[in-house]
Order: C-alpha cells, then structure tokens, then sequence
C-alpha cells in the first residue's frame, strides 16, 4: 500500500466522505461560474464591471482616447514580466473580492500606493518618446521625495475624465454587463 492509504476513509464513511466532497467540489465550481472567475485571466474591461463600483471608471474610459489604444491592464498591471503580472493581478483580485465580498467597498475608491507605481511605470513606458522631449521620466519614489509630478497629476482628465458617482455616469455605459447566467435567469422566470 502506498503511504497515504490514511487519507482513504474507512468503509463505513465512504459514502458521507463521497457526498461531501461532491458538495464541495460543487459549490467551488458554482462559485467559480456565478464570479466570473475565468474573465479575470482575460483583458477584457468588462471584466473592471463585474463588480459594479468600478462602473464610473469603464464608462469615463470608453469615452476617452485611451480606449482605441489601452485596456485597464495595459495601465494597471505591471508588465514587467509575465510572473509579475499575473501575481500582481492575483494579488489585487483576492483583496478586491474580499471587500466586496464583505460588503466593505467604499463609496469613492483612491488607488493604493502598488496600483500609483504601477500605473506611473506604465504611462512611461508607453508614452516614452514624449517623456524623452520633455524629460518626466519620474518613478514613485521621486514623487515621494518631491522630485517631480506624477503623469496625472497634470493629466488628471486622463483617461478616467471626471468620476462623480456611480449614478451620474451608468447611463452613459455602452453595455451592461449581466450578473446573473442566463440559465438561472430563465429557472427564475420559471418560479
């Protein structure tokens, strides 16, 4: 027998062991289809909406000329190296579903200081060939020292425009995004 025979249970509780892990294994699968868990591997800004306080933020950048050239994760993800970005976007996700999940999410949201570096790094990176001309390479920690602005500071219209709540702005969101699958909503017409 192999070493971990102990974790197979005696004959008398294999069948409850069984029904359990069945509900287990279900339970994970349907939170992992009711969260949308897959669309967050994706780039897709739709996926900002699947929690709906970012509304304001995906309806300001589709009106605004980012949106032809960048999508939230050109800006909002290191990219750096492709470990790095998945583990900042893992990173970011799990606190994200914990504030949401618990019901603690802020009326207004602020980015934190990763999310400030990030997004400063990333506007270097692709506005490069402006930075050379006009010389504003600075990093976070420059900022920090009063040595310089960080890029929207000046651009702060850029690409997020004005956010002044979710309400004034969900009207303008080209699509909204469904919540609920499609197979529940028909069951739910059913009762």
């Amino acid at each position: 027998m192999s070493k971990l025979h102990f974790l197979i249970p005696s004959e008398n509780w294999q069948k409850p062991v069984s029904i359990l892990l069945g509900i287990l294994f279900g339970l994970i699968i349907y939170i992992l289809i009711i969260s949308n868990s897959m669309s967050y591997i994706s780039d897709k800004p739709d996926t900002c909406i699947n929690c709906h306080i970012m509304k304001p933020q995906l309806a300001t950048w589709q009106h605004s000329s980012h949106r032809e050239t960048a999508v939230c994760n050109d800006c909002h993800v290191p990219h750096d190296n492709i470990f790095n970005k998945y583990f900042f976007k893992a990173k970011d996700g799990l606190r994200h579903a914990t504030i949401f999940t618990l019901r603690n999410e802020p009326q207004v949201i602020f980015i934190k200081e990763d999310g400030k570096a990030v997004v400063q790094d990333n506007c270097v990176r692709c506005h490069l060939r402006e930075n050379d001309i006009v010389n504003t390479k600075i990093d976070l920690d420059d900022w920090k020292l009063n040595n310089g602005k960080l890029c929207w500071e000046c651009h702060n219209e850029v690409p997020h425009g004005s956010v002044n709540s979710l309400s004034s702005v969900s009207f303008i969101l080209e699509e909204e995004s469904k919540r609920i699958p499609d197979w529940i909503e028909k069951y739910l017409e059913m009762q």
